[in-house]
């Protein structure tokens, strides 16, 4: 996985592979995102309150902030189809178990399995996505990943409405394992060994202290969102997460001049890619806290069903998932300028007119808000990602998706935690002075979605400076002490099977 753009073979490139690794990535990234409608449902089938039934969200996340930080080192040391087949054989088993689940903490159980499988499907994705596709292609196919990474996520609510509309929480899994088991077991069938795997040692002090730092940051993040005492718990969290974390990234600078760490962080110093990823952060966080405000305001202030609500917030999920190939081939004709720009106008004047919702807002207005929001982050996204994964050297694609990943989670986390503080702060401040209860709520999301402009301001600066096209660096790039010792660099398999 971690060789030069090879697979080992004398044929040409067949993005085929990348067809079953899409859509398996959608459907496992989907479930990140499709508690969010269920929550009230399930606090009644299993008696529990909101803060216990949120760690199911929370566990989801959690999990993939622990386990994606691995994957740099785990994608070099095993084959794509052992990568693929693994983490498709993780998420069904999770998605049993969540199916079936006889009491609360079983569903949990589940949700962290299925977390585990999917925390390895979209670095696989990734890197093997940026090995086989030539640059001139990245931004078609980079375009197709959209709908996994980014639409999957905004529809989660979407096809959890529809589905606890006309049948019980469990037919969630229910109706996603089969598709789950197909795909993991076509996919198996038809995918292609890309790179060749090598034989890494795991340094396990790496492993704990990623496990302990990111899991800590998201959980303190997380818990720092309820407000109450949970904020004071969160922030203590957060902090000794943030110390473990700077622990990990110290090991990490030293461990790189053995050339052994967990995950690389010379993908830093790639100044697109450093751009790339900070810009990320923000479009995600920006997102992530949009998506906590809509449906409260939906559900709590305009009274819809959940399923009234997930057709509402449907039409901006497809748009960002069906233009993301589109906007892929504009981004391979015209590089990245003409379609970074408007995006983030388009983001900052979307987010602009829902801090303007009160008691009354035409659902129309709020509707056109969300496709534009959407549509404008499916044009950033594309560009983002194929710029900046297309400025890391090809040895370092696993650490680089690796890390991409991670910090999604984080950004995720952070930006959601800072919106519900800030609708908090407030609603708060506004019942004190008066206010009635649901003005004061609102009151309390349009700061949210103010915070959200702010965020996407800073985002569009940070656009403006990114390269109009890709550089590619050199195959030169990688260095004889980059490369494993000739006794360690032993293929494990190269065969279909």
């Amino acid at each position: 996985m971690s060789s030069p753009v090879s697979s080992g073979t004398d044929q040409a490139p067949d993005y085929g592979v990348l067809r079953w690794l899409v859509a398996a990535a959608f459907v496992v990234i989907l479930n990140e995102t499709v508690m969010f409608n269920a929550l009230p449902s399930l606090m009644r089938e299993f008696s529990v309150d909101v803060t216990t039934a949120q760690w199911l969200s929370t566990a989801f996340m959690l999990t993939m902030a622990v386990v994606i930080p691995i994957t740099g080192w785990f994608l070099q040391r095993v084959t794509t189809r052992q990568a693929f087949g693994l983490a498709m054989t993780v998420f069904c088993i999770g998605t049993l178990i969540c199916a079936s689940a006889p009491v609360f903490w079983v569903l949990l159980l589940g949700r962290i399995v299925q977390a585990s499988g999917t925390a390895v499907m979209m670095p696989l994705l990734m890197t093997t996505l940026m090995t086989i596709v030539a640059p001139g292609d990245r931004g078609k196919v980079m375009g197709n990943v959209t709908l996994a990474m980014s639409a999957a996520p905004a529809l989660g609510p979407t096809a959890s409405g529809f589905i606890l509309e006309v049948a019980s929480w469990r037919w969630m899994f229910g109706i996603v394992l089969p598709i789950a088991a197909t795909i993991g077991i076509v996919g198996i069938t038809r995918l292609r060994n890309v790179g060749e795997p090598r034989a890494l040692s795991l340094h396990v002090p790496s492993v704990l202290l990623s496990a302990i730092g990111f899991g800590t940051l998201v959980y303190g993040l997380a818990q720092f969102g309820r407000g109450g005492d949970a904020r004071t718990e969160g922030a203590i969290f957060a902090a000794v997460g943030l110390v473990f974390v700077a622990a990990f990234v110290l090991l990490q600078v030293r461990l790189q001049r053995e050339d052994r760490p967990l995950l690389d962080l010379r993908t830093l110093r790639r100044p697109t890619y450093r751009l790339a990823l900070l810009t990320m952060a923000g479009a995600f966080a920006g997102m992530f806290g949009s998506m906590l405000i809509l449906p409260v305001y939906l559900q709590n202030v305009r009274d819809l069903s959940t399923l009234q609500t997930g057709l509402l917030m449907m039409p901006g999920g497809l748009a960002m998932g069906l233009l993301g190939p589109r906007v892929g081939r504009w981004f391979d004709k015209h590089g990245s300028r003409p379609l970074v720009v408007p995006g983030g106008l388009g983001a900052i004047a979307a987010l602009g007119i829902l801090t303007q919702v009160s008691l009354t807002t035409p659902i129309p207005m709020i509707l056109g808000a969300h496709v534009l929001l959407m549509v404008s982050l499916a044009l950033i996204f594309t560009p983002v990602f194929t710029l900046g994964l297309g400025d890391v050297p090809p040895h370092l694609y696993s650490h680089g998706s690796s890390l991409l990943g991670a910090l999604q989670q984080v950004a995720g986390a952070m930006g959601t935690a800072i919106v519900a503080t800030l609708i908090a702060w407030r609603t708060t401040h506004l019942l004190g002075q008066g206010d009635d209860p649901l003005t004061a709520q609102v009151g309390g999301m349009t700061a949210g979605f103010w915070f959200g402009v702010a965020l996407t301001t800073l985002v569009f600066g940070m656009l403006l400076k990114l390269p109009n096209r890709a550089h590619v660096p050199e195959p030169e790039a990688v260095t004889e002490a980059q490369l494993p010792a000739p006794a360690e660099a032993v293929p494990l398999t190269q065969h279909e099977g």
